[in-house]
């Protein structure tokens, strides 16, 4: 297996709304948030339903991944419900290895609202459900030595179980990789992040955002002077000027492409990280597997969802 992606195994509904919508219900445009299961029926109750997907943001890249034609697997927990059910034929349909073996729970499956607005730009609401109760029996030691990269994503980390999920999975795997996913989800557990980060990470992903909040950075030469002292494969998008990579002392860069007729934003990250991981598990030049990233980032925007 090439990789392997330890994930939030979550449902997509991917929902279009207006503005008043996102002021309405005190949503910060852009971001995630995390809500319980009566905010999601309360939610529910006042939208139309485009889409519902097997989502999450690991999947997402592992499904990229897969449909590059590379072997690879997922780690999700889900419950055997309709939107279980629903989630491990999604992944089974896109040639992915799902491993993991649903039971009835008390939990249902996770669900993630997907708010897009006019400007293209997506708000998530999320119930974690089962998927944010995933521990370390949850996760074969074996599946992970044996893939070439273990990919983690930071909408999945918090104390407990998941903790030492990610403890079990980064002691295990060959390369480890991370998402810090959202500047919510790095506000929520900065320290913690940083010592990932800093100390058991080899390659981490990250927008211009999410990097500044780690950091607490006042200035984006903070984020290039922090990277270089921590010797790790950074690998950073910034939107409309592109991506770059740092390396130890070196730094390179990709420019955006320009011209495109922008759908949904929903995913961008995820199958950048999908594209660049595509080239590097191939020992690709690092400009080739930031090029890739954009490519691949640059399909899904013109789409409506994660999935190209």
């Amino acid at each position: 297996m090439k990789v392997i992606g330890i994930g939030n195994a979550i449902v997509d509904v991917l929902c279009e709304v207006n503005e008043d919508f996102i002021i309405k219900n005190s949503l910060v445009k852009g971001t995630m948030k995390l809500i319980d299961e009566n905010e999601l029926k309360s939610l529910l109750k006042s939208i139309s339903i485009k889409e519902v997907i097997s989502g999450g943001s690991v999947a997402n890249s592992i499904v990229g991944l897969a449909q590059l034609g590379n072997k690879v697997g997922f780690i999700g927990k889900i419950n055997n419900d309709e939107h279980g059910q629903k989630y491990e034929s999604g992944l089974k349909k896109e040639k992915v290895d799902f491993i993991f073996s649903k039971k009835d729970e008390l939990i249902p499956t996770g669900t993630c609202l997907v708010f897009i607005t006019p400007d293209s730009e997506r708000t998530m609401c999320t119930f974690l459900g089962i998927a944010g109760k995933i521990g370390e029996a949850d996760i074969p030691h074996n599946k992970v030595k044996d893939a070439q990269i273990a990919f983690l994503e930071g909408y999945l980390w918090d104390k407990g179980d998941p903790k030492k999920a990610f403890d079990k999975v980064i002691a295990n795997a060959k390369i480890s990789a991370m998402s810090l996913s959202d500047t919510f989800c790095v506000e929520r557990h900065k320290n913690s992040f940083l010592d990932l980060v800093k100390n058991k990470l080899n390659i981490i992903f990250a927008n211009e955002s999410e990097i500044m909040s780690l950091i607490d950075g006042k200035k984006f030469e903070d984020v290039l002077s922090f990277s270089r002292e921590i010797k790790k494969l950074m690998v950073i998008t910034r939107g409309a000027k592109g991506a770059m990579v740092i390396k130890d002392q070196e730094v390179i860069e990709s420019p955006a492409k320009k011209n495109l007729n922008i759908v949904d934003l929903t995913g961008a990250g995820d199958l950048f990280a999908a594209g660049f991981l595509n080239q590097y598990i191939k020992g690709s030049a690092l400009d080739n597997c930031l090029s890739e990233g954009i490519n691949m980032s640059s399909k899904v925007i013109q789409k409506f969802g994660a999935r190209i």
